[in-house]
């Protein structure tokens, strides 16, 4: 019986994309969770042959688990992981029981945003940064660097924009520290230069050396200093020596981590015609991107990704060229849901490719602090970008939150 094993997955977007996508070429589909209240809505995973639940995604429990499969005679033919943190654990279990070997370090390096920063420290796309660590004083460190705000305050572990902060004062500055420093008592603060200028979205795969961009998407970013991303256009509107001078920069970040064989997304901004780094993550952008892409492209990124992971050749081959808009929907207020309408008005806007509401009623919702407060999308498609964000945006309309407060 040939399998996939996925460490980790959320119940929605890129990472079930990706089982769903192992499921039609024909894989029996293991997931290992470290969430028990996936296994209680286990009727809810179909796409799911068999979920194992472990108290942690770490090293022994899951070479525990695949032993026990393997004693079991089930053939596993990649173990991969679509989440964050386990992607570089995946790959080092793929590596020690003889399957596909990516590029494992720097997939490592791409997991922690100090350990990227330092490796890339001496590339141009790298803007100012430095640390905060535990055992300093806040007040000493923010009059350092008060003269170069404002900066972006980030835990080197955060994903999905978690407690990322823009400061601006010495006050907020003070304020930020402190708090992440609650947060997080034992890890260092990430302090970097804040930079202002549209920001993008790049989606990449390496197989056998080679680079390959398979798509860049303009993210719209919320006004409200939480970086929350509530619309991406795709394809980006770039003129030609922007994207040329793009590609060389994401040319030479992946050349300098040694990236050969594995995928990772880039988010990047364009400041007075300079490329920055912002992140680079070592796996697909989660979300609703898979679709995104698939509807602009045709590709099924999620899958040719499995197929790399599998050791086959995977296939970048556009079969469409359309404009794509996903509108993302937030709350503005706290409370339990009671009901949600309009999903299905919305749906059938003409050009309208797809709406997901993802919490069911009775959840309690927040207003948006993080990617995860993001509560429902929609995804439209058309000739001319105008004409997708249009329907998208009405669609969106159509889509309202009850909520109780509490």
């Amino acid at each position: 019986m040939q399998s996939i094993v996925f460490l980790g997955s959320n119940k929605s977007g890129t990472s079930r994309d990706a089982i769903k996508a192992a499921e039609d070429l024909g894989y029996f589909t293991v997931l290992i969770t470290n969430k028990d209240r996936f296994m209680k809505q286990r009727d809810e995973f179909h796409d799911v042959k068999k979920m194992i639940y472990v108290e942690s995604i770490d090293r022994s429990h899951c070479k525990e688990q695949i032993t026990i499969l393997q004693q079991q005679g089930i053939d596993i033919c990649a173990c991969i992981s679509f989440v964050d943190p386990y992607v570089h654990l995946a790959a080092m279990l793929s590596k020690e029981i003889g399957l596909f070997q990516s590029s494992t370090d720097a997939l490592f390096k791409m997991e922690e945003k100090t350990r990227i920063r330092e490796a890339l420290k001496n590339l141009s796309v790298t803007p100012f940064y430095t640390l905060f660590h535990p055992n300093e004083l806040v007040d000493s460190f923010v009059e350092q660097y008060k003269n170069q705000l404002p900066l972006i305050l980030k835990p080197p572990a955060s994903n999905g924009s978690k407690d990322i902060f823009l400061v601006e004062t010495k006050s907020d500055f003070r304020q930020g520290l402190k708090q992440l420093k609650k947060k997080h008592p034992n890890m260092p603060v990430l302090v970097e230069e804040y930079l202002n200028g549209p920001q993008y979205l790049i989606e990449v795969v390496a197989y056998n050396n080679q680079l390959n961009i398979i798509g860049v998407i303009e993210q719209e970013i919320s006004n409200d200093n939480r970086f929350i991303v509530m619309g991406y256009k795709y394809p980006a509107a770039l003129v030609h020596e922007e994207y040329e001078i793009l590609e060389e920069a994401i040319t030479t970040i992946l050349n300098s981590l040694d990236l050969r064989d594995g995928s990772c997304h880039l988010e990047m901004r364009n400041i007075k015609g300079k490329w920055k780094l912002i992140e680079i993550n070592p796996r697909m952008s989660g979300g609703a991107m898979n679709r995104i892409l698939y509807e602009g492209t045709g590709i099924n990124l999620a899958k040719e990704i499995i197929k790399l992971y599998l050791g086959e050749i995977p296939s970048f081959i556009t079969s469409r060229n359309t404009h794509v808009y996903a509108r993302f929907l937030t709350v503005s207020s706290a409370g339990r849901l009671l009901k949600v309408t309009g999903e299905n008005r919305a749906a059938n806007y003409e050009g309208v490719k797809d709406v997901y509401v993802k919490p069911h009623c009775g959840s309690l919702l927040t207003e948006p602090y993080s990617l995860g407060n993001r509560y429902a999308y929609v995804i439209a498609s058309s000739d001319t970008q105008e004409e997708a964000e249009r329907i998208a945006l009405n669609a969106a309309k159509e889509i309202k939150f009850y909520i109780e407060p509490y």
